[in-house]
């Protein structure tokens, strides 16, 4: 198996200041970029901090006492952050996801919910704003969170076992006090929920089928669990193939003891696969984005915390909106260059990974799992 060798990265990745065209076209909702693929989607991370340290996001080798996390000062203020969105919405946004680290740290988060939520589309329809948690202090913000407009909430959970749970999170929190959380969070109105695992092989792939079996028969069909193949985000997390469970096992452990049928997708550009129960007692989701790239069909970009634009989860280089936010230019400008910079996009790493080409040759590291969401 070999030792792992873990880097140390630090937070700040390599960003340009994106041009401003001369010719400013106002939005039209109909942005693709070069393979075709609209703008759908914002994920929008509103915190780099953790309180987990888990070791495929945030290593606790690496995030430790004296890791340097962003000031205050270099984050997107509520008001930089839905001016931003407006834009987005602007070109074809239909939902926005905030992320983190975990953003129930970021203080005053409700407020910036409900900025987001008075957010209408071109046709004046509501946005779909969802947040995703790892679930620890979910209990008691879930109310507070659904009553400033968030519709829907999901939780990392990667194993019922609460050893292995606490080994994994290695901050020693337990599986009960996420699963309060989840079940305040569906009492409020938060739902249904997402439940994501991760899986990685010699860890936690003997909790697949009880996790299956724990959200068959709990929760009246109001929770969804989705399998995420453990991936090479970033550089601290110490990834190896030979520690990925393709979702095709995943699959195939399940249906033995619950039988599956595929079901078609809910949205264009969807991550998960979706496979329903025969019995009718739900269904499940498998994210492939390491065996089964779904780089055709996405529709995703991300703004990090301090305002850098990630046209993929997998890149080394980001585009600095907020050098034009705090640089005096106006909404008009900023969604010109928004545009050019969608339109411009070709990324597919997963792609280009599944057939061996996606070592881009350019020396820089790829952007954190912690500093930019999932």
């Amino acid at each position: 198996m070999g030792e792992k060798v873990i880097p140390l990265a630090d937070h700040r990745y390599a960003a340009s200041i994106p041009s401003i065209p001369e010719r400013l076209d106002p939005p039209t909702g109909l942005l693709g970029d070069r393979l075709g693929r609209p703008l759908r989607d914002l994920r929008i991370s509103v915190t780099d901090r953790c309180n987990f340290r888990c070791s495929y996001c945030m290593p606790k080798e690496v995030f430790d006492k004296h890791y340097t996390f962003l000031p205050h000062s270099s984050l997107l203020s509520f008001e930089e952050i839905t001016r931003v969105a407006t834009l987005f919405v602007a070109h074809g946004v239909q939902k926005l996801r905030l992320t983190g680290g975990e953003p129930l740290l970021r203080k005053d988060l409700e407020r910036l919910i409900a900025m987001l939520a008075a957010l209408r589309t071109a046709d004046g329809a509501p946005l779909d704003l969802t947040l995703t948690t790892n679930g620890s202090l979910l209990e008691r913000k879930a109310q507070a969170l659904k009553d400033a407009g968030l519709q829907r909430v999901t939780v990392s959970l990667d194993a019922l076992d609460d050893a292995i749970f606490r080994r994994m999170n290695d901050v020693d929190f337990p599986v009960a006090d996420v699963l309060a959380g989840l079940e305040q969070a569906l009492r409020v109105g938060l739902g249904p929920v997402k439940v994501n695992m991760v899986v990685k092989r010699g860890t936690n792939e003997h909790e697949i089928v009880p996790m299956a079996r724990f959200f068959r028969e709990n929760f009246g069909g109001q929770v969804v669990l989705r399998f995420i193949e453990y991936m090479d985000v970033g550089a601290t997390n110490g990834w190896r193939m030979d520690e990925v469970l393709p979702s095709a096992e995943v699959v195939r452990l399940i249906d033995k003891t619950f039988p599956l049928d595929a079901a078609e997708a809910s949205a264009p550009g969807e991550t998960a696969q979706r496979w329903r129960y025969r019995d009718g007692a739900g269904e499940i989701g498998v994210i492939s984005s390491v065996t089964q790239a779904f780089c055709r069909d996405c529709n995703r970009a991300r703004l990090s915390t301090e305002g850098k634009l990630f046209m993929c989860l997998f890149a080394d280089h980001g585009h600095d909106l907020r050098a034009l936010l705090r640089g005096g230019h106006d909404d008009a400008q900023i969604a010109a260059a928004i545009a050019a910079l969608w339109s411009g996009r070709d990324d597919r790493y997963s792609e280009l990974r599944g057939a061996m080409q996606a070592d881009t040759g350019s020396g820089q590291r790829r952007v954190e799992m912690h500093y930019i969401g999932g």
